[in-house]
């Protein structure tokens, strides 16, 4: 069952908006290689606003996907990529549909 979650808006800098886009895609594969993390969305929301929601079975779930390598590569992309720091939210899942 999923039970907790993370939101991460990201702004791009102008100029960068394809790069992130880029970035973003290669998110996707290192998420699917990590067995804790079900659930996982790239989203653009318009102009040069990213988001990141992704969805974990538990708290150690979570935590192991803060550690892992897709926040580790945020990290050092952000200061060539985003114009703010990433604003990391996180959520308790209330209920989910997944099929």
């Amino acid at each position: 069952m999923i039970t907790v979650g993370l939101f991460v808006r990201l702004q791009s800098k102008s100029g960068k908006e394809e790069e992130l886009a880029a970035f973003l895609m290669k998110g996707l594969e290192l998420a699917n290689r990590e067995t804790t993390t079900p659930v996982w969305f790239a989203l653009r929301i318009g102009g040069g606003s990213f988001a990141i929601f992704d969805a974990f079975a538990d708290e150690s779930g979570r935590q192991a996907h803060l550690n892992g390598p897709i926040a580790e590569a945020l990290i050092a992309q952000a200061p060539h990529l985003l114009a703010e720091p990433p604003a990391i939210q996180q959520l308790e899942i209330m209920g989910a549909k997944l099929a």
